[in-house]
């Protein structure tokens, strides 16, 4: 992996190595959580993706690490109940219509560029779940954090070759970056 590729955490987006810190992402998702426009809202956190290919379980490994860590938070996609393309819209419904106005933290695998394989991609701005494999599903999440598994191609069985290796070192990452800044914010 790479050294450090970074922008600030008040532009757009920006990527990370998961050979950096995992506080770097931390403080960025503290940003934003702290920040007063979701502060009246229900902290989601969304882990898209399926067991059944290697390269696509990052978000349920994500939300296996978290599920049972704070009461505060509800995380949707695990490995025994992933949320994927068959049940996105279906599960985005429920949470619209369990919390009065849900502050969703979306957390999937992306493809990428061979350079920025094993980076985060932290955004202010929903997901386009689906999009690396041309599958069209809605756009989701105030907040997007994606793991960058693998390089783009034509074919979608790269997700099938990815390294479970380089998946489990970004489910790492960000686990415990969204561990951090609950912890963070749970002082304040």
């Amino acid at each position: 992996m790479n050294g450090l590729l970074h922008k600030k955490c008040q532009t757009e987006y920006f990527n990370i190595s998961c050979d950096s810190s995992y506080k770097e992402l931390g403080d960025c998702i503290v940003e934003c959580l702290s920040n007063t426009k979701c502060s009246k809202h229900t902290p989601v956190i969304l882990c898209i993706g399926t067991d059944r290919a290697t390269g696509d379980c990052l978000g349920p490994l994500v939300g296996e690490q978290l599920a049972d860590y704070h009461n505060d938070y509800k995380v949707y996609g695990t490995l025994s109940e992933p949320v994927h393309a068959l049940n996105l819209k279906e599960i985005v419904k429920h949470i619209k219509s369990e919390f009065a106005s849900p502050y969703i933290i979306a957390v999937d695998a992306s493809l990428g560029v061979r350079s920025h394989v094993g980076y985060v991609t932290f955004s202010e701005a929903p997901i386009a779940p689906g999009k690396g494999v041309n599958k069209k599903l809605p756009a989701i999440g105030d907040i997007s954090i994606t793991g960058i598994v693998n390089v783009s191609g034509q074919s979608s069985s790269v997700l099938q070759s990815t390294r479970l290796y380089t998946v489990m070192q970004l489910a790492n990452c960000i686990a415990d970056s969204l561990k951090y800044a609950i912890d963070y914010l749970e002082t304040f």
